[in-house]
């Protein structure tokens, strides 16, 4: 089987196919080698699967010179067969050949097993085990949650994040998910209650849900912590680890309980916030998105052994 080679090309978010709750950790887009061929995907921390590049997947598989063309053909003849595999996907911005993030069809694993059988090609038994190894590989960083830490770090770094920005990314993700325990121990199970759960602490430490705050930065899909200085990192693991303690010593059970934990724990991080805002004079909260504090791939230094 062809040796999986990752490459960390960037991060953006969030992005899913149909996007929702905000991302608690590294939702990104990464460049695998299939053969010599790029596929392109994303793991979606939330919905915990992969989305694959369509279009991608129909080079490797037919090496077609014109894949898109070949993918809306075929698209229409699934579509007029009355398949639902096309229409139950999505779409995602994940990286060009020009370096600009764009739209492109992207399907789950299982939904790419299901469009193989209609692409007649010698190497789809290769490409299976291929996306089965993708998966393996993510398996276990599940099973060793420092494996995930560590690959979050190297991808970080290859994108141009400081250190210091990457050691508080870090402690965020960390927060986040005791946070999560705690809510899973107090009830709460859809994904709908964590997206309320989440803008009621956003809204007390910053003034603005996780979606006003994205359109602040002027942000779609992408990731918003993956957008945030790090001031705006603290103040927002602080809001997280501050409902994490609370909850832990009154241990509330239902939505209504979480809910008024959650707006305390936001609060201390307000007050937080006012106190550093009126020390500087100037708001924390910043338009900046990462592409501003972050130093470009191409420019940063190579590190050991990469040439």
């Amino acid at each position: 089987m062809p040796p999986v080679c990752f490459i960390i090309y960037c991060t953006c978010t969030p992005t899913r196919a149909h996007t929702g709750a905000q991302k608690q950790m590294t939702d990104q887009n990464h460049i695998s080698l299939f053969e010599g061929k790029q596929v392109r995907y994303l793991w979606d921390e939330e919905k915990q699967q992969y989305f694959f590049s369509v279009v991608d997947v129909i080079q490797v598989l037919t090496d077609s010179p014109r894949p898109r063309k070949y993918w809306n053909a075929l698209k229409t003849k699934l579509q007029a067969e009355g398949s639902e595999v096309s229409q139950n996907m999505g779409q995602l911005k994940l990286p060009a050949p020009d370096g600009k993030m764009r739209l492109t069809d992207v399907a789950t694993t299982e939904q790419l097993f299901r469009l193989i059988q209609s692409v007649p090609s010698k190497k789809a038994e290769p490409f299976k085990l291929w996306l089965a190894e993708v998966g393996r590989q993510r398996l276990e960083q599940l099973q060793d949650p420092e494996l995930s830490i560590e690959q979050a770090i190297r991808d970080y770094r290859r994108l141009g994040y400081s250190e210091s920005w990457i050691n508080q990314r870090i402690k965020t993700i960390e927060v986040r998910k005791g946070l999560t325990d705690e809510w899973k121990r107090g009830g709460m199970t859809e994904e709908r209650d964590y997206a309320i759960l989440t803008d009621i602490i956003s809204k007390a430490w910053s003034g603005m849900t996780t979606r006003e705050y994205k359109a602040h930065k002027g942000l779609r899909k992408e990731n918003l912590r993956d957008n945030m200085t790090n001031v705006e990192l603290m103040l927002n693991g602080l809001a997280e680890a501050a409902a994490t303690e609370l909850s832990q010593r009154e241990n509330p059970q239902g939505f209504q309980a979480n809910a008024q934990v959650a707006q305390r724990g936001g609060n201390v991080a307000h007050v937080a916030r006012e106190q550093l805002e009126h020390e500087l004079g100037r708001t924390v909260i910043s338009d900046k998105r990462a592409v501003h504090f972050t130093t470009p791939p191409d420019e940063l230094p190579l590190a050991t052994g990469e040439e």
